[in-house]
C-alpha cells in the first residue's frame, strides 16, 4: 500500500524540480542571448531542461501507479 504522506513529499518535489527547471531554463535562455553565448550552451541547457523534466514526468508516473495498484 502506498503511503500517502511519501507520496506527498515525493509530489512537492516534482512540483519544485519542474518550477525551478523553468525557471532556470528561461534565465539561461535570456542571459545567453543578451551575452551572446555560444549555441552549444543553449543545447547544454535545453539537454538539462529535458533531463530534469523527464524525471519529474518517471517520477509522477511511479506515483500514479502506486496509488492505482
Amino acid at each position: 500500500m502506498a503511503d500517502p504522506a511519501q507520496d506527498a513529499r515525493q509530489m512537492r518535489l516534482v512540483a519544485i524540480v519542474i518550477a525551478v527547471t523553468m525557471l532556470g531554463w528561461l534565465a539561461i535562455q535570456a542571459i545567453g542571448g543578451n551575452y551572446d553565448w555560444a549555441a552549444e550552451w543553449a543545447f547544454l541547457a535545453d539537454l538539462a531542461a529535458i533531463g530534469a523534466f523527464v524525471w519529474s514526468l518517471i517520477v509522477t508516473w511511479r506515483i500514479w501507479r502506486r496509488r492505482n495498484a
